[in-house]
């Protein structure tokens, strides 16, 4: 069931982002998963001072989606040069 948990809130994590980024007509939803998964995993790296929480809160996501705006800005800049 957790997994199941992650992967919705990994998409709708990763959708917000990249709305947010202008980036969503490029995703799919399965790219939107995996960056609101892995913007998780950087959130939790550069906030919490590398400590991950597995809890739902509202901190928690707010964390995750700057994790993933981070990393569709850096990919915007390897891809484009430019952040957008």
């Amino acid at each position: 069931m957790g997994l199941i948990i992650w992967l919705i809130v990994g998409g709708v994590i990763g959708w917000l982002a990249s709305l947010i980024m202008r980036t969503d007509a490029q995703q799919g939803i399965f790219l939107n998963i995996i960056v609101g998964i892995i913007g998780a995993f950087i959130g939790g790296l550069l906030i919490s001072g590398g400590s991950i929480s597995s809890g739902l809160s509202l901190h928690s996501f707010i964390v995750s989606l700057l994790g993933a705006i981070v990393l569709l800005a850096v990919v915007n800049l390897v891809r484009r040069g430019s952040v957008r």
